[in-house]
């Protein structure tokens, strides 16, 4: 035994058998993050309950079962509910997704396992996806047309009101791509316009021509705006000209406007594969639709957007500043103590909270650089700022300053590894130092430089803190890229994944309704923080095999 121990046998086991448990635990993580975000959008049978409390009050209740838990039956007595019979040590109580927000008030309720008389799946049961008001269940018993109610029963009641619905959805969508994006460039080029007539102004260059011209251009960009105002206001009358009466839980009959539904589900009486169907439809709408419902509904696509371009954007900013960085230190810079200095400042910036760049980023980037760019290149916008206010290009930049260390420390490593006699052997055939840096020492540093960015690149994505402070937004209202000119618009703030996170699980209105988009938001940011390091590990490993040849 003690010469097993003096081996080193017992220290290897344990490093092994600590690594395994860290990777199962972080795989048991993931597993558990992925079911409870990817079963969110599998379609979840539809109940219709008679319930009678304690009281006598006799109510039906419609919805979904979100989750149930044992209460200890104790603690229900001790909280005024009485029982007629003594129904054991626990309580199953169930959270149900009820819906009819307008009418109903809270769209979730607890309901105890003690006050169900009965409980039935009616077949004809649906659910309504809203573009507000939250999700609508009933019985949907007749379509209206263009003000006529149809004479259809039975499953064409189904049938036409599917149609109705892509009917609306779609002229919907119609008007939507025209406010996005014929109106909205109408409102850029007013916008633009009118800050080229300011800057004549504050130049003296405002001449009565000038001005002529230009009052000329904007009354045709109004009439322009005027023409396809018409046009939208015409498109939403047209998605709002049908409607479906839906019997709700209180037995009454309902109206709702199609232009507000989204999609119907009649969700139990749908077989496995139409299940499968519609979670892969589900998924589809939340990575490529905006959020809606103070973001406890819709999509995400912004913020996967503002994530992966800001990431870009840093990546192409901290890239070439650590690597000459690294460069500098390694190649040029004299060994003594001054260097010394900036190697141990470097390392210990990597140990800085992320929150103290985030200050940094917002009092120099914003307010200092922005701020001057604003007053020499946009005079003209002030006191409305154009690049004094946070946005991406400040955020990259913040986050290109926190990642700098790791990507100058993995270039030097990589630098080092090098041997000098490589260096020798190019200087002794008649290269410059340069052509020997840029041909031979930087190729064969390249893996670890994707190495310094890969690191860079999981550090960032995940990072939420200072970019509450430089750029990131609630709800962005146009994105970073789009088909106005300049195309690409490096002040705008943007959405991220992180910070979306964040918001909806601690700022949300609506607790019950925002935790399962919590998991789902979480797996897709862990999804788009994987793919980008896979992206630059194949990179990286193309750049080793072809720089190989170069070590021997």
């Amino acid at each position: 035994m003690g010469k097993w121990f003096k081996s080193g046998s017992p220290w290897i086991w344990m490093t092994g058998g600590a690594v395994s448990i860290c990777l199962i635990a972080v795989l048991g993580l993931l597993l558990l993050i992925a079911w409870r975000g990817l079963s969110y959008f599998w379609p979840a049978d539809i109940y219709q309950w008679q319930l009678e409390d304690n009281n006598g009050v006799k109510t039906t209740l419609i919805g979904e079962i979100y989750d149930r838990e044992e209460v200890p039956t104790e603690r229900l007595i001790a909280a005024g509910h009485q029982f007629d019979e003594h129904p054991g040590e626990f309580v199953t109580r169930y959270l149900v997704k009820t819906g009819n927000r307008e009418f109903v008030g809270l769209d979730f309720r607890w309901i105890l396992g003690t006050d169900i008389v009965s409980r039935e799946k009616p077949a004809d049961v649906a659910m309504l996806e809203r573009a507000k008001n939250g999700n609508f269940y009933g019985y949907p018993i007749a379509v209206i047309e263009d003000g006529k109610r149809l004479n259809i029963t039975g499953e064409a009641i189904e049938t036409s009101l599917v149609a109705h619905i892509k009917r609306a959805v779609d002229i919907a969508d119609e008007a939507l791509a025209l406010q996005k994006s014929e109106i909205g460039s109408v409102n850029y080029a007013l916008e633009r316009l009118r800050l080229k007539e300011r800057k004549y102004e504050l130049d003296g260059k405002l001449t009565p021509a000038i001005k002529a011209e230009m009052d000329a251009q904007a009354e045709q960009l109004n009439q322009d705006y005027l023409v396809m105002e018409k046009d939208l206001f015409a498109l939403r009358d047209k998605a709002a000209r049908d409607s479906v009466v839906v019997r709700d839980m209180r037995g009454e009959e309902v109206t709702l406007k199609l232009d507000s539904v989204l999609d119907v589900s009649y969700v139990n009486h749908m077989n496995i594969v139409d299940k499968l169907g519609h979670w892969f439809v589900g998924m589809g709408r939340f990575i490529s639709q905006d959020p809606r419902e103070a973001n406890t509904e819709g999509g995400v696509f912004p913020a996967i957007f503002g994530t992966v371009f800001m990431v870009m954007l840093m990546a192409v900013i901290v890239t070439p500043f650590g690597v000459i960085a690294a460069i500098y230190l390694h190649e040029y810079a004299k060994k003594g103590p001054i260097t010394k200095m900036i190697r141990i400042a470097v390392i210990n910036l990597a140990g800085v909270p992320s929150i103290v760049y985030g200050v940094f980023g917002l009092g120099f980037f914003v307010y200092m650089l922005g701020g001057s760019l604003d007053q020499l290149f946009y005079p003209e916008a002030l006191p409305a700022p154009t690049f004094g206010s946070p946005g991406v290009i400040w955020s990259a930049l913040t986050l290109a300053i926190l990642t700098l260390p790791v990507v100058i420390v993995s270039t030097e490593e990589g630098l080092s590894r090098i041997p000098s006699a490589v260096r020798q052997g190019s200087l002794a055939l008649g290269a410059t130092k340069f052509e020997t840096l840029w041909r031979i020492v930087i190729p064969m540093a390249s893996p670890a430089i994707m190495t310094g960015l890969i690191l860079a690149v999981a550090r960032a994505a995940g990072e939420v803190a200072p970019l509450m402070l430089v750029g990131v937004v609630k709800l962005a209202p146009t994105l970073p890229i789009d088909m106005n000119f300049p195309f690409v618009h490096l002040e705008r703030k943007f959405m991220h994944l992180g910070f979306h996170i964040y918001d909806v699980g601690f700022q949300s209105p609506n607790v019950e309704a925002a935790r399962p988009l919590v998991y789902a938001t979480s797996f897709l940011l862990v999804s788009v923080i994987v793919t980008l390091n896979l992206t630059a590990i194949s990179v990286r490993n193309h750049l080793r095999e072809k720089f190989r040849s170069l070590e021997h």
